[in-house]
């Protein structure tokens, strides 16, 4: 299930990922902001499998909650609206927005100890990399 990614993570490192965002329509001035945003990712689950994920950063902090496999309605940090499902696939936390058209997708992985997370929009792929805090 979803254990591995439960706790606190901080960002520790971030490649291309202003490319990523202008891939997906995210303007100047919020770019701007998601460049220096070290955000801390918090992931919890209740006892019927819901899972809370938070981005917590000094200009905003953005919850979810889902459950895996299933379509749900996603206001994103940047304002998009999304049709949003998270899967399980092989130890990844895959989740799948889709908007106006388009699509994305972002590949959790937690690995020796550090959470990855992959953003992928077409040929532009994001990698950031967080640390689990004490």
């Amino acid at each position: 299930m979803v254990e591995q990614f439960v706790g606190t993570w901080t960002l520790a490192s971030s490649e291309n990922f202003d490319e990523y965002m202008k891939a997906i329509g995210v303007g100047f001035a919020t770019r701007q902001m998601g460049n220096m945003a070290k955000p801390n990712l918090v992931f919890s689950v209740d006892d019927s499998g819901v899972v809370t994920m938070k981005s917590e950063t000094t200009f905003k902090t953005t919850e979810i909650k889902f459950k895996l496999n299933e379509e749900f309605e996603e206001t994103t940090a940047d304002g998009r609206k999304t049709m949003t499902t998270f899967t399980l696939e092989k130890g990844k936390l895959v989740q799948l927005q889709a908007w106006e058209g388009k699509k994305t997708t972002l590949e959790r992985e937690v690995q020796d100890g550090k959470l990855t997370a992959k953003c992928i929009m077409d040929d532009i792929v994001a990698v950031r990399t967080y640390e689990k805090a004490a």
